[in-house]
This record gives C-alpha cells, sequence and structure tokens, in this order.
C-alpha cells in the first residue's frame, strides 16, 4: 500500500499562525487528510479542532525527546516540556508517532555522543508505550557527515536503537550529505517508516547552517525522490516540507502534493502488477 501523504506544518507556519482555520482550509482543499505538527505541546486542543473541521488528522509530530534544553538561531535557549506532558498532548491530538526533529552536531562526531542519544530514545520510547504511541528521529545533513567506524553517524543510531524506535529520513539533507540515497534507504529496511520530501538542486556547501532559499517542488530537482520512495519498504508517511522557498508557499506544496500523487500512484501499481503503471 502507498504511504499517505502528509505536511510539515512548519512548512505554512506563516500562513497559519494568523489563521489557522483559514490555513488548515487551504491544506484541505489541496487535498490533504494528515499533517505532521510540531510544537503542539499545550495547543492541542486548538490544533484538533481545526483539523477535525476539515477532515485533516496529525497522525505524526515534532517533540524534542533527547535534549531538555535546545538552543535557538536567536541566541536564547527553550526548555523543552516534558515527556509527560508531551504524549498526552501527542494522544489528545491523535498523534501516532512522536518524532524528536534535532540533536545538535556535537553529539554525532563520537560513538559515545551517538551512545546518548540512542539511549534517551530507547527510553522515550519505553515512556511512549504506555501511551500507545512510537517514537522516532528526524535528521539533518549533521547527522550523517560524520563517520564513525567507517559508517553514518545515523547508521550507528540505528543499531543502536530499540526496535520501537523508527526513522523518519530527510531526503533532501540526506542527499545534500552526500548520502547514495538507495541503498542507504534500502539498508535502513523496515527502520524507516516516515519520510520529508522536499527537493532543490543539490551542490556542495549545503548545510543547515546555513538552509538555503532555493527548495523546489518535490521532483523539480536533484533529489532522488522517487527511486528512494520506491526503495522504503515499511513506508507509511510521505511528509512534504519547505525550509526555504522562494515562491508562493501554498503553490509549491500544492505542486509537491501532486507530484507524490502521481509517483506514488505509479509506483503502488507497478508494485501491485509487477509491471510500470
Amino acid at each position: 500500500m502507498a504511504p499517505r501523504i502528509s505536511l510539515q506544518l512548519y512548512t505554512v507556519d506563516k500562513a497559519l499562525a494568523p489563521d489557522l482555520d483559514g490555513g488548515v482550509a487551504r491544506l484541505a482543499a489541496i487535498g490533504f487528510d494528515t499533517v505532521e505538527a510540531f510544537a503542539f505541546v499545550g495547543r492541542a486542543a486548538e490544533l484538533r479542532t481545526a483539523f477535525d473541521a476539515h477532515g485533516i488528522s496529525a497522525r505524526t509530530g515534532h517533540a524534542f525527546l533527547v535534549e531538555e534544553t535546545i538552543p535557538l538561531p536567536d541566541g536564547t535557549v527553550m526548555t523543552a516540556p516534558s515527556h509527560a506532558d508531551t504524549f498526552a498532548e501527542a494522544s489528545a491530538l491523535g498523534i501516532e508517532i512522536v518524532i524528536d526533529p534535532f540533536v545538535g552536531p556535537d553529539h554525532w562526531t563520537t560513538r559515545e555522543g551517538v551512545e546518548r542519544v540512542a539511549a534517551r530514545l530507547n527510553a522515550a520510547a519505553e515512556e511512549a508505550a504506555a501511551h500507545g504511541l512510537r517514537v522516532g528521529y528526524h535528521n539533518h545533513d549533521h547527522e550523517l557527515r560524520p563517520r564513525i567506524d567507517g559508517k553514518p553517524a545515523l547508521r550507528v543510531l540505528a543499531d543502536l536503537l530499540d526496535p520501537r524506535v523508527v526513522l523518519e529520513l530527510d531526503l533532501y539533507w540526506a542527499s545534500a550529505a552526500g548520502i547514495d540515497l538507495v541503498p542507504f534507504v534500502e539498508e535502513l529496511g523496515d527502520r524507516i517508516v516516515a519520510v520529508h520530501v522536499k527537493d532543490g538542486p543539490m551542490r556542495e556547501g549545503i548545510s543547515t547552517a546555513q538552509v538555503p532559499t532555493d527548495q523546489t517542488p518535490a521532483g523539480q530537482g536533484d533529489v532522488r525522490l522517487a527511486d528512494a520512495l520506491a526503495a522504503a519498504p515499511a513506508l507509511e508517511y510521505a511528509v512534504i516540507e519547505f525550509d526555504g522557498f522562494d515562491g508562493e508557499i501554498f503553490d509549491g506544496v500544492e505542486q509537491s502534493y501532486r507530484w507524490l500523487q502521481a509517483t506514488l500512484a505509479g509506483s503502488d501499481a507497478t508494485a501491485t502488477t509487477g509491471v510500470p503503471a
């Protein structure tokens, strides 16, 4: 079965902030019935009301699980909500998988650092199970550039994780880190249950240290999205996201949605019949 098409709401946050209901209505009009929430602790009820009004659910959500304090780009420090509050709000919103979106670069350069991340995710998975939830981790480029025993640090993490902990592989950032997507996705296998679908020109120097603004709708850049999607055997969610986009954001989102619709429909038909659609 083809994965569900979703959207990381951070992509359209500037539109949702002044008019949550209106923004969610625009997403429903595009065709979304699933989204990925972020910063949902403390506003699950508000989000649920808007989602329910337009036939949308949040099946995945981003929340910090590993770090208790998170440095922000403006120099301030954010205190992450407790795991208890995070999982309670996730349950209230209908989320199934709570995904940690960021652990800083310093923790990915040594095996000890990666072991610490794995231990905290494994502990969070135990807590989440009591709420009927799963947990996962979402990468950028800095988890894949360092090599530990010849493997990308994220691959080392995967070997240390409890089987209940899943991965959401950001295909754009993995490509930016020089990863050959298809064999990497195949190697991680069932561990990958979600991907971030984003595209753009690939060149030297792409990094979260300075996020590019020339990302493109899916299928219009250099990322091997279609091949990576076809290589993931346990994929449940294909999540559209833009970190930086120069065009009208809802237009970019809709173009990505239509491309994913066509691509996943073709992949599903090929898997079912054994011949290209």
